[in-house]
């Protein structure tokens, strides 16, 4: 009875770190609209990595340690940065603050970005984008900007019905949840998003 009831506690045990972790790490989400057409389609649902973009806030770290100290306000990824192409999740109120968007980060922080005629060109050279059909492309055009250290430009690949950073400006980083990771339904659409090399 006792190697019993141990067996049931470390099932437990183990059973509440998994949930856990996963809560923690990964989220739910659901495609609604057309802005990431045709990579993902309306009502498609997808898990989201929330830790490859983990930042650590530096200062409050530091008060952890001895002897160490950080005096200035500082972020830090765990991992790595959001990505040129990565298509990610985000929450930002100037975009729609009840409501979690899915979009391609097309710069990164410290890139200019401008569009001419829906051509978009990062650095000043024309963005290769692949997942962008002709049929959704958009002839807008957009002066150039010079992205900040914490700032992403975000576009849907479906540039004629896409509400992005064209329209609200540069997102924050802490406005980003996680990354597109895997499409599980419906099944026939099941696969893990890759990001396209630059």
């Amino acid at each position: 009875m006792k190697h019993a009831f141990k067996e049931l506690l470390q099932a437990l045990v183990i059973g509440a770190v998994v949930f856990l972790s996963v809560q923690v790490g990964i989220k739910n989400a659901m495609v609604e609209g057309s802005s990431m057409e045709p990579t993902l389609m309306d009502s498609e649902r997808m898990l989201v990595n929330k830790l490859v973009y983990l930042r650590v806030d530096m200062q409050r770290f530091s008060s952890l340690i001895p002897f160490w100290q950080v005096e200035e306000q500082e972020y830090r990824y765990l991992f790595h940065s959001p990505g040129q192409g990565d298509v990610v999740i985000l929450r930002y109120e100037k975009a729609n603050p009840d409501k979690d968007l899915v979009k391609r980060v097309v710069a990164v922080p410290g890139q200019a970005i401008e569009v001419r005629h829906g051509v978009v060109y990062v650095d000043g050279d024309p963005l290769d984008e692949p997942y962008v059909p002709a049929k959704a492309a958009s002839r807008d055009s957009m002066a150039p900007l010079t992205l900040g250290p914490d700032q992403y430009f975000v576009m849907g690949d479906n540039r004629a019905a896409s509400y992005d950073s064209r329209s609200w400006g540069p997102l924050p980083a802490e406005s980003i949840i996680g990354k597109a990771w895997v499409i599980y339904w419906p099944f026939s659409k099941m696969n893990v998003l890759e990001t396209p090399e630059h």
